[in-house]
């Protein structure tokens, strides 16, 4: 997905990364890219609306019962990597921080 103005950090990649971005699964440095996105690019963060919203409704009516945390992060890493596969994006992390590479960005809707 592409709004169409140019960002530093490309819409398809930023929605590929939205679900860490909730959760708080990146670094800073990551964090604040992908916030910056976020506030300057309206289609995304309308994306991101709709994802926030779906996790809080998720959190307020699973609340009742606790996870264990293996299962937690077992579901996590699934999620994450299903997302991933899925978007054609790769993410590396090392000594000089993370690397994230769309290979293809692609966005289907139906009306």
């Amino acid at each position: 997905m592409s709004c169409g103005k140019p960002h530093e950090t490309d819409c398809a990649e930023v929605l590929a990364e939205v679900w860490l971005f909730l959760d708080h699964e990146c670094d800073d440095a990551r964090r604040k890219l992908l916030e910056r996105h976020l506030d300057e690019c309206t289609p995304c963060l309308a994306e991101y609306g709709l994802d926030e919203k779906l996790k809080k409704l998720l959190a307020t009516k699973c609340s009742g019962e606790h996870a264990p945390d293996g299962l937690k992060n077992r579901l996590r890493q699934s999620i994450r990597d299903i997302v991933l596969e899925t978007a054609e994006v790769t993410v590396e992390s090392g000594p000089e921080g993370t690397v994230v590479e769309v290979r293809t960005s692609r966005l289907e809707q139906s009306f």
